[in-house]
């Protein structure tokens, strides 16, 4: 442990780990210390560089609030969370595919009915969506519990609102009999992730758009099956090749129906022209 040097502390470090009583936290930590290390040394990093690096962590972990998770931010721009998802989650080819969680899910969403009306007034295009849940054979899947979130058509999630009080675009629902659960909702936009904070300086210094596309979030439960977290991408977005968080997949890539002002999939009067959703979630067995 005594007069280290740039080329014996990396070892130094590492046996300090032999005493540590859990094998797996033993050998993550291990490989952090020789990545980091090995970091250090391969782009040179100077005491300035260092301070920089030290700062922007510990500004990334002030801005984080219940309500604002920069940390996973961060996680999402530098491809992490898509890795871990992907190593965590390699499906059959039938089976739907997950994607990035992302910052603004809530557990704090109140469950509707089937068909609800989840825009709380907000403005925009209707949407009325309805999924199909199955397992790989294609039977329904009954029972299945749907948590969903998605931005409004100015791209702003409800937290953002301004003036809004109330829960907006996310809700809990669940499946019938026939596996289907629907909602009615407005069509939501792309928009721009948070560049106000330690991700945006990230982004302006990789020159990186900060432009999400279009999605709807789902989160689908049901018990013997895996759970899926994933999202929707309408086709006609201008965003999905660029996606700062590398969440579009081209299974996950879906067309909107456009309608004109009439009657509706429900039997209701539209007055405006609207758009509509159906999509099969299929769930895989849980190996659990």
């Amino acid at each position: 442990m005594r007069d280290l040097n740039s080329e014996t502390i990396t070892d130094a470090v590492i046996a300090t780990l032999d005493g540590a009583k859990d094998p797996r936290t033993a050998s993550i930590l291990e490989a952090l210390i020789r990545h980091a290390h090995a970091f250090v040394r391969e782009v040179g990093l100077t005491e300035e560089e260092w301070a920089t690096g030290i700062d922007f962590l510990t500004r990334t972990g002030h801005l984080c609030t219940p309500k604002r998770q920069e940390f996973i931010l961060l996680s999402d721009v530098m491809g992490v969370t898509m890795l871990v998802d992907a190593l965590n989650h390699q499906r059959e080819s039938v089976a739907t595919e997950n994607s990035v969680i992302g910052p603004f899910f809530r557990e704090d969403r109140p469950e509707h009915p089937h068909a609800a009306d989840i825009s709380a007034g907000l403005a925009g295009t209707p949407l009325f969506f309805e999924g199909l849940v199955t397992d790989r054979d294609g039977e329904p899947v009954a029972g299945a519990t749907i948590d969903v979130w998605h931005s409004d058509g100015d791209g702003h999630y409800d937290i953002d609102v301004p003036g809004l009080e109330e829960t907006a675009m996310r809700a809990l629902l669940r499946t019938d009999g026939k596996g289907v659960f629907a909602f009615r909702s407005i069509r939501p936009a792309s928009y721009p992730i948070p560049g106000d904070g330690t991700v945006g300086e990230f982004m302006r210094a990789a020159d990186r758009s900060l432009m999400r596309p279009a999605h709807v979030h789902l989160v689908i439960e049901a018990p013997g099956l895996q759970r899926v977290t994933t999202m929707l991408f309408p086709s006609d977005d201008l965003y999905l090749e660029q996606d700062p968080v590398f969440g579009v997949k081209d299974s996950l890539v879906v067309d909107y129906a456009s309608h004109e002002a009439g009657t509706g999939p429900y039997g209701d009067h539209m007055d405006q022209p609207y758009t509509s959703l159906r999509h099969t979630f299929v769930l895989a067995p849980d190996q659990g």
